[in-house]
């Protein structure tokens, strides 16, 4: 069997590098490792994992080998992966098939690669890898004690699998972990999110129209960095309760026919697809920027957009220019995930929590093998919890702790 396949093993040596400057920022991660590293929870566990291969990504990875786990990992987005981190886990004796502009036969050919490894447990993002488990690779579901999966698209598919009885393995909700999605969500989407703009496009921000669609955790943490960079930030939602969330907030709320006349820059966030359609690029004023931070690129129409435009040119690396009737549209990351496409993700600092929650996963689902329905879990509370302690101890942070009399007072109800 093939042990890996990167773009160029010769990048292992700077790909090292990087891996150690993520460890000086993950140091909640560290103390886990250092816990596994003596307690070998996972040993001789086979985990099949499918993340953006970045520098953060291979610190999880480490830490999962140092529990006695064995990895076989590709990246869950074609334009992700960071080469010389791919090439150093290589090096290091991880199955790692992943490369930077994988086409999509490649995409699903490494995806079946690290299945044939024959896991007993998943760690996924964006959910692809285990529906490809139940739809074509079912001969490995009775071998899985279960999986983790960490994004909200994710977690809406396997909602809408349990929905339809046909879940086949337990799966944790690493997305709606408070320590994910308080921080991976609402904190690292929007500083990686304006980083990707920044460096792909180097424009003022201040005083742009900057048009937000969804307002859930990322959406209200872009919306929150767009006002403080100086720009007048309107949102779009469906879900009333949020809309007025928005509007409370001190933001403009309207419908997209509405927002597609004014904005300058758009940003979709939505977990679903067309939310930018054709109708809307024909409203946009000459020169808008539209950019995806949703898991998967099908929120902007791009098949679309590439149909009614009469030119179409690559700008730089990440930025594309579509010439249409009467003026210009740029796409960035060819509507994927642009934090990632055309920058380097979430700081490895807010990674480290939602790191700790997947490794704890892990040692959760074989600790209670056989004890869990095939259903979606929510990751336990105390998990939850020890990641948020572990961040403040290495922050060197403490808190303050209820006295006897205090506990009593919050358990009695008399």
């Amino acid at each position: 069997m093939e042990e890996f396949k990167v773009k160029d093993i010769s990048l292992a040596e700077k790909g090292k590098g990087r891996i150690a400057w993520a460890e000086m920022q993950m140091k909640p991660l560290m103390l886990i490792r250092e816990e596994f590293e003596k307690e070998k929870p996972l040993a001789n566990m086979q985990i099949s994992m499918a993340l953006h291969v970045t520098k953060e990504t291979a610190v999880l990875v480490r830490t999962l080998k140092a529990a006695g786990a064995k990895i076989a990992i590709t990246s869950c987005n074609p334009l992700s992966t960071q080469d010389d981190v791919a090439a150093a886990l290589a090096k290091e004796g991880i199955n790692v098939f992943a490369w930077r502009n994988e086409t999509e036969e490649e995409y699903w050919n490494n995806f079946n690669r690290i299945l044939d490894f024959k896991p007993e447990l998943i760690i996924d993002d964006g959910a692809d890898l285990i529906s490809l488990i139940h739809t074509k690779r079912t001969e490995l579901i009775s071998r899985i004690i279960g999986a983790a999966e960490e994004t909200t698209t994710g977690i809406m598919r396997i909602k809408n699998m349990e929905r339809e009885n046909v879940l086949r393995f337990p799966v944790i909700d690493v997305n709606d972990a408070d320590t994910k999605r308080l921080f991976d969500n609402h904190l690292g989407t929007a500083q990686s999110t304006f980083d990707a703009l920044m460096r792909s496009c180097n424009i003022l921000l201040c005083g742009k129209k900057i048009v937000i669609i969804g307002y859930g955790f990322c959406g209200s943490g872009l919306a929150k960095r767009a006002k403080g960079l100086g720009a007048e930030v309107i949102i779009v939602e469906v879900d009333p309760i949020k809309a007025l969330s928005a509007l409370m907030e001190g933001y403009r709320v309207m419908p997209m026919s509405e927002a597609a006349k004014i904005g300058d820059i758009f940003i979709t966030v939505t977990g679903n697809k067309n939310v930018i359609n054709e109708k809307h690029f024909k409203l946009m004023k000459n020169g808008a920027i539209l950019l995806n931070v949703g898991h998967f690129d099908v929120e902007i129409n791009v098949k679309k957009l590439r149909e009614i435009a009469k030119e179409i040119k690559q700008v730089n690396y990440c930025v594309e220019e579509f010439k249409l009737e009467n003026k210009k549209l740029y796409l960035l990351a060819k509507g994927r995930l642009a934090n990632l496409a055309c920058a380097e993700g979430h700081p490895s600092e807010v990674m480290a929590l939602s790191f700790c929650n997947q490794a704890l996963a892990m040692k959760f689902l074989v600790e209670n093998k056989g004890k869990l329905e095939n259903k979606l879990y929510a990751m336990p509370k105390e998990l939850d919890k020890k990641v948020a302690e572990l961040m403040l101890k290495a922050k060197g942070v403490k808190i303050e702790s209820l006295t006897e009399e205090q506990r009593e007072y919050l358990e009695s109800w008399k």
